[in-house]
């Protein structure tokens, strides 16, 4: 995985090139043709006729738009702003075809908390006639300055996969009975292994201290059961792109010296120096090491593939480390 080039959140004064005016022109002039690769695929499939409503989805980040395709099937077309894995949500600057998206999606996904305020103010500035849109971090109760990594919490997928559901059907209520049934198939069936390893985590590593390099693990990390050890103070410094203090690295250098933590987890989109250095730490000292990502890896798989992936590796290397 290519590290992320620039992980500085203190530009978070980003910048829409694209004003106003230029925006609903250049909506006017053209409609959104932009699909996700799993947005045609599920189409396709599912033989989608020129008479089916076909609900007009934007997701800023793919991950959500995995969850939005599958749950939205033959009646949704489902386009994914952030894709490529190598792009940093948090200082993406969109494009054209970014805003004509947004202006004639009927419904938007953005994450919230601070996470994509671009999206937020794509929003703002095209306020589609009637669109519908979901602000995660609003249906989770976290706050701007809370920790935006909402797709790491088994939990808050939950919800979200129930408001997507409830607003779907809303939105097209004649076909209410269909969505009811993708998000039975997708909770009961499709989500099966990602819900399997969580409860066997919990139920096999409840308890087991680990360390992490950024506050991107810890949602995980709760919905698992598992303690962080890891000071706040620097996940939350390497989540937002300053200098971690010479204080808390010390005191991960003690924790992994002395094996204070049984695992490591690292967003391999984000290896600073610093990270790279713990890493290699806890690898000499023999702490297995195990790796996530921000954002769908790769581009092309689904939310539950990926995600069942990362927690595959986070369990072998709880086993690895417990005997269990």
């Amino acid at each position: 995985m290519t590290a992320i080039s620039s992980r500085t959140r203190r530009r978070r004064a980003l910048r829409i090139s694209l004003g106003a005016a230029g925006v609903v022109a250049l909506a006017a002039t053209s409609a959104c043709s932009t699909t996700s690769p799993a947005a045609s695929t599920a189409n396709a499939s599912s033989g989608v006729s020129g008479s089916s409503k076909v609900i007009q989805v934007v997701a800023a980040e793919n991950f959500w738009g995995s969850i939005a395709t599958q749950l939205g099937g033959s009646h949704t077309q489902v386009t994914s702003i952030i894709t490529n894995p190598n792009t940093d949500p948090h200082s993406y600057e969109p494009t054209a075809a970014d805003a004509r998206t947004v202006t004639t999606a009927q419904y938007a996904i953005v994450n919230g908390i601070g996470y994509d305020a671009w999206a937020d103010k794509l929003l703002a500035t095209n306020p589609g006639s009637g669109r519908t849109e979901l602000k995660v971090g609003d249906l989770v109760g976290i706050q701007p300055g809370g920790n935006p990594h909402r797709w790491y919490s088994p939990d808050n997928v939950h919800q979200v996969i129930e408001q997507i559901t409830a607003d779907y059907k809303k939105i097209d209520p004649a076909d209410a009975a269909y969505f009811d049934q993708q998000k039975t198939t997708f909770e009961t069936q499709t989500l099966a292994p990602y819900n399997q390893l969580i409860a066997d985590i919990n139920a096999k590593y409840a308890g087991t201290p680990i360390g992490a390099s950024e506050s991107i693990v810890s949602p995980l990390a709760a919905g698992l059961g598992l303690k962080m050890l890891t000071p706040v103070t620097f996940l939350s410094a390497m989540s937002e792109g300053t200098d971690p203090t010479a204080a808390d690295k010390a005191t991960i250098d003690q924790q992994i010296r002395t094996k204070q933590i049984k695992v490591y987890v690292y967003n391999s989109q984000n290896s600073t120096p610093d990270v790279v250095a713990q890493v290699n730490l806890a690898k000499s000292e023999g702490i297995p090491v195990a790796t996530v990502t921000e954002t769908l890896a790769p581009a092309s798989a689904t939310f539950q593939q990926w995600q069942t992936s990362e927690l595959q590796g986070i369990e072998a290397a709880l086993a690895k480390a417990t005997g269990k």
